[in-house]
């Protein structure tokens, strides 16, 4: 594997997981949306990721295909929404409150977001430093060459 290669694969898990940490923190401003534009409550949202070769086809493909067989980058196959049911409270003053006085409150978990958040973040520093070591590498390789 090249050190540039190396660049390529954090560079995506940097696109990755700002879009991770995007999605954990409108889960966490929405926690208590009970009204949206398609109606009912808000969704929670979950970020799905993908491994794929960072050549993707072509005669660079094949030969990246002899020597980098294991190497991957990531990225965000899609974004869905949670299916889970809402979570009914009782709130009679609410004004999205049914005739019984329940409302349905999105089924997002404050702690569980916040966990997703400090892992988004944790793992997006991890891949800044990466970076940094890659350029150190190829700095070291240019005083050498010279």
């Amino acid at each position: 594997m090249n050190l540039f290669g190396m660049l390529q694969i954090s560079g995506s898990a940097l696109l990755a997981e700002r879009e991770r940490a995007e999605i954990s923190a409108s889960n966490l401003a929405n926690a208590e949306t009970t009204r949206t534009i398609e109606g009912g409550p808000y969704r929670r949202q979950n970020v799905i990721f993908e491994a794929r070769h960072p050549l993707s086809s072509g005669f660079a493909a094949t030969l990246a295909s002899f020597t980098d067989i294991h190497t991957k980058t990531v990225q965000v196959s899609g974004v869905i929404q949670d299916t889970s049911d809402p979570v009914r409270r009782y709130d009679p003053g609410h004004p999205d409150a049914d005739a019984t006085g329940y409302v349905n409150f999105p089924d997002v978990n404050p702690v569980e977001e916040s966990v997703n958040l400090m892992e988004a973040a944790r793992s997006y520093q991890l891949n800044v430093s990466a970076i940094q070591t890659t350029k150190a590498m190829i700095q070291a390789a240019i005083q050498i060459a010279a």
